[in-house]
């Protein structure tokens, strides 16, 4: 006889689980701790199996039913139940393995050894606000071009352009990952985006102070800067290395040699582009020397190692925003220079002023360069040349700040 709900609800559990039967093959097993569990009992290739179709009451007796009679169509397409379930689950494993913030997450473990952590980080954060809300969880073989551009116009609408198109550009490579790595049949939907999308606004130039007498000016304002030591070496080494601020901030104690008078920077703390990153050779003038040996009481015992530590949490170091505020405190607006801008200053007069030949410059400066057979110098290329540039434009800049009158140097002409 058919069960109905009230003699489900009415079953009591027993000492030993206790079957009631259904029709064609359905039946309910009522465990001792009163739980209750809907089976299907079946033949396939004559042999007995049985199937779980959930439990009593989130599965009632017309949903058991229902998937009951979905086995039995199976069975009569000479599918086993059994069979099509775990292909289904696996199925499903395998759409999960292949969404797009799984493949992302493959993709940026795979290629951050090429970038510095902070440029890392931004890149996930970006796709964990703008992206994965609304594609994460989509297979990433399925997702087609509307789509996309959907996520983008998202961005676009609050107008934040340059989010567009670096949003646009890893999404791209996270298809072209897919693609390579078989998860994705073929074709990047960002491919064909760019006349659906908002014209980019021209490059941003970081603010720079290039004027001799200006830069002159500048260097008088930060030899008298009355704030933090730390910031103030900070300012000093910013123009007198010109690196990049985050290679700066993130200074370790460990890279730097005072007695060789040579500062070596990891590969892993440089900026890189297409798998071409390397340690970085920066040659300390004298008066770099004396900045860093006049830090060194302050910050060189410190446990993390740091030579521009946080004030607070000195396990960080200081933020460029504190270098730039800093900036603001001598009166210099973010529209006349920033921390950026001291490579600016360097590579315009180190080229316009002293007439240093700028391959020599865009080395010291970290750029890639090439000879005249394509080939890209390596790391150690024109290191005697570049002590002799450090050392001269330390001197420079000195020579600016006590506004001495200054003739270009013919040594070095290009």
């Amino acid at each position: 006889m058919a069960l109905t709900d009230t003699a489900i609800r009415a079953a009591k559990p027993a000492d030993k689980p206790r079957k009631m039967y259904d029709e064609k093959g359905l039946f309910l097993i009522v465990a001792p701790s009163g739980g209750k569990w809907w089976r299907f009992k079946y033949s396939f290739d004559g042999k007995a199996k049985t199937i779980s179709l959930g439990t009593y009451p989130d599965t009632g007796l017309a949903l058991a039913r229902e998937k009951r009679d979905d086995a039995r169509k199976l069975l009569a397409r000479d599918v086993d139940p059994s069979q099509h379930r775990k292909a289904a689950k696996r199925l499903r494993a395998d759409s999960a393995n292949n969404s797009f913030e799984s493949v992302a997450q493959e993709w940026h473990a795979k290629r951050k050894h090429e970038w510095v952590e902070s440029h890392a980080k931004s890149i996930l954060l970006r796709l964990e606000k703008d992206v994965f809300p609304w594609l994460g969880r989509r297979p990433i073989d399925e997702i087609d071009t509307p789509e996309v551009l959907a996520v983008l116009q998202r961005i676009e609408s609050r107008g934040a352009l340059e989010t567009v198109r670096k949003v646009k550009q890893y999404c791209g490579r996270i298809f072209k990952y897919a693609i390579a790595s078989g998860k994705r049949k073929s074709f990047d939907p960002c491919s064909i985006l760019n006349d659906s999308l908002a014209s980019q606004p021209p490059a941003r130039h970081f603010s720079a102070i290039v004027k001799p007498d200006e830069v002159g000016g500048l260097m008088r304002a930060i030899e008298g800067y009355g704030g933090s030591h730390i910031v103030s070496c900070a300012l000093k080494l910013h123009a007198l290395t010109f690196l990049r601020s985050s290679e700066l901030r993130h200074a370790k104690w460990s890279e730097i040699d005072v007695d060789a008078a040579l500062w070596v920077i990891p590969a892993e703390r440089m900026k890189g582009r297409k798998g071409y990153k390397v340690e970085h050779h920066v040659p300390l003038s004298r008066q770099a020397v004396e900045a860093l040996s006049a830090l060194h009481p302050l910050t060189g015992h410190n446990k993390c190692g740091l030579v521009f530590p946080g004030q607070r949490v000195h396990e960080r170091p200081i933020s460029e925003n504190m270098v730039n505020g800093a900036l603001r405190r001598l009166g210099y607006g973010k529209e006349e220079m920033t921390a950026h801008g001291f490579r600016a200053m360097a590579r315009t007069l180190l080229d316009e002023q002293l007439k240093v030949r700028i391959e020599h410059i865009e080395m010291q400066l970290a750029h890639r360069v090439k000879d005249l057979h394509g080939r890209a110098y390596n790391r150690t290329s024109f290191m005697l040349e570049r002590v002799e540039m450090m050392q001269l434009w330390a001197d420079y800049l000195d020579s600016l700040r006590d506004g001495a009158k200054v003739i270009p140097i013919t040594k070095g002409v290009k």
